[in-house]
């Protein structure tokens, strides 16, 4: 289609820019009232050709088609990859007289609009109300010519309707959004909680959307509820909830950091435990001792998985709910933020014949999520991939993947071992933890197979030094491991807020540039905040790295000496690139500040 195609719907119909551009969103205050009594007297498929977004020719074959079929026009012609859907919304809002809206100001929508509409009825027909006054409620479709839910809709809310237009997708995301809002249970409950007694009944249903959550449930199920679909909204890694002597708080952790988000009564502690416990079907009246469990549940149309630790203190059981949203799955390696040179060499690793390749970080740096990528990569029809995991995260297509089961005796070494009765090609260990798994990868990589897998240690020498700690023999490290990746996540700065500056002759020292090497480059740190990043400055996090290739000469110090630094300092005149010198990077590319990356790397004293 041609990008500067003539377009015979003007700017009142086209309510949000159509064309790519950034226009501006009217008011909802200024949306005219619409019926249909002005119709165009231009069929769809000639409004379609006036805007060049399809021929002639193409029209006539998909009216033959049409002519030979039930199907809508517009069906056929999208079906056919000749206009995109949004083109047909546009042409088909003009010819109606509808505004089109290629985006909704979700924000400035009113959750109680929606209180009396249960969420599955606007997903099932896609429609949403928008807007309201004294005298109509102006309602989002992305099929116009449905108007048998429109009917519903004014019983329901006893008003006229009016009709807006836009597509699909991005009325469901407006619907989650919107009933987010609506239904945040976790601040709604809190003054009505009377620790009400709980039933085994009382189980999270896991294809149940937890949007769809009503006013007659016990509180502290709406609590519990409340608190995993706002953790999920707010783009939250873990929940932690924490017993103190008068009070128990909630924290959420989100692009790395711990932020305060509500404090409990204490009275309700054992209550809210119970309830938590119970979803996570654990032993309710086991209080001495930990517990780890899982949760599933579902909210605005996310799957999402849940790791469960409960810890009893002095003051209460405190609870880690560690979430992953299993609805976006595996990331692609390109995807990663690897550095051009890094990803380069990173991909000749992974594709060897045999070996180890490892990746270290400490917990929560993106080690699990780069080896899935890594596999993904390398996942074709002639290689057999089995991993073992705790737990497995995400389910990759045309792989083999055993989840640790340890209290039936399924550990990664035993799993380990019955995987090589699996003629693997490719063998993913979650994590290296002992001397007898590090023994069976070390024996599996030096017998054909291409062993994949993690430690924690703070950088990539001091991986080599932990197989020596957990009994492997240096000359074993020095031919199996082929190379190391260091990881780390650090908080990219909001595109909407962040501030240009000019860094101070210490913070120019630190990125180890002059001004001179500086002229040309935007330097950016956090802002004030805004609605975007929620008044953090931060949104989102990105991967830095560090990537130690063991040559011939690495090999040569590490089988004389098992000293890190001096493995490390090698490695740097082999011109090996740091954390630091990934972060400095990133902070060179406007996408984190310096302050962020100080505080996720180590100075580098060898060099």
């Amino acid at each position: 289609m041609n990008a500067n195609k003539a377009d015979p719907v003007n700017d009142k119909h086209v309510a949000a820019d159509g064309s790519g551009g950034e226009a501006a969103q009217p008011k909802w205050s200024n949306l005219p009232t619409v019926s249909f009594r002005k119709l165009q007297r231009k069929t769809l498929g000639q409004i379609l050709v006036e805007s060049e977004a399809l021929s002639e020719e193409q029209l006539n074959e998909a009216l033959e088609k049409q002519a030979e079929s039930t199907a809508k026009l517009g069906e056929i012609l999208v079906e056919q990859e000749v206009v995109s859907e949004e083109d047909v919304l546009r042409a088909l809002a003009y010819q109606l007289d509808l505004p089109y809206y290629a985006r909704l100001p979700t924000n400035d929508i009113d959750p109680t609009l929606v209180d009396s509409i249960p969420i599955q009825f606007c997903r099932d027909h896609k429609i949403l109300p928008v807007a309201k006054d004294d005298f109509n409620v102006t309602v989002a479709v992305a099929d116009p010519l449905n108007v048998f839910p429109l009917d519903d809709l004014r019983l329901i809310l006893s008003t006229n309707i009016n009709m807006i237009v836009s597509p699909p997708a991005v009325i469901e995301n407006s619907i989650n959004r919107v009933y987010e809002r609506s239904n945040d249970a976790s601040q709604k409950v809190l003054e009505d909680l009377n620790a009400p007694e709980i039933g085994e009944g009382d189980d999270l249903e896991e294809t149940r959307d937890l949007l769809e959550s009503t006013d007659d449930e016990k509180p502290i199920i709406r609590l519990v509820n409340g608190l995993l679909a706002r953790a999920a909204k707010e783009r939250a890694s873990d929940i932690h909830i924490e017993p103190y002597e008068n009070e128990i708080m909630v924290r959420f952790r989100i692009d790395g950091a711990l932020q305060d988000k509500m404090q409990i009564p204490r009275r309700h502690a054992s209550t809210l435990a119970t309830r938590i416990k119970i979803i996570g079907k654990l032993n309710i009246a086991e209080k001495r001792i930990p517990q780890d469990g899982r949760i599933s549940f579902r909210v605005a149309g996310k799957d999402i998985d849940v790791r469960l630790s409960v810890l009893p203190t002095s003051h209460g059981e405190r609870i880690v709910m560690r979430l992953l949203d299993k609805s976006s799955g595996a990331k692609r390696l390109e995807d990663m933020g690897l550095d051009p040179e890094i990803m380069s060499k990173w991909v000749n690793l992974i594709e060897q014949s045999h070996g180890i390749v490892l990746v270290t970080g400490p917990t929560g740096s993106g080690k699990t999520t780069l080896l899935y990528a890594s596999l993904m990569h390398i996942n074709t029809t002639d290689i057999n991939i089995v991993t073992i995991e705790d737990p497995v995260e995400y389910q990759l297509a045309g792989v083999g993947q055993v989840e640790v089961k340890e209290k039936i005796g399924l550990t990664f070494m035993e799993g380990l071992r019955s995987i090589l009765r699996q003629d693997p090609d490719v063998i993913m260990i979650g994590e290296i933890r002992d001397g007898e798994t590090a023994g069976i990868a070390i024996q599996s990589s030096m017998t054909g197979h291409l062993v994949f897998s993690t430690l924690h240690t703070n950088d990539t020498a001091t991986t080599v030094t932990r197989f020596l700690d957990l009994g492997i023999q240096p000359f074993q490290v020095s031919t199996a491991v082929l190379g190391i990746m260091a990881t780390r996540l650090i908080r990219r700065l909001c595109p909407s807020c962040r501030e240009a500056y000019d860094p101070i002759d210490g913070e120019l020292l630190l990125m180890g540039m002059t001004r001179e090497s500086l002229a040309g480059r935007k330097i950016f740190r956090a802002g004030d905040g805004c609605e975007e990043c929620n008044g953090l400055g931060y949104k989102g996090r990105m991967g830095i790295h560090e990537l130690m290739i063991l040559d011939d000469d690495i090999r040569d110090v590490l089988l004389l000496s098992q000293d890190s630094n001096k493995i490390k300092k090698k490695a740097l005149e082999k011109g090996m690139k740091t954390l630091r010198d990934s972060a400095i990077g990133k902070v060179l590319g406007g996408m984190t500040s310096l302050e962020e990356a100080m505080a996720n790397t180590q100075t580098d004293d060898l060099r």
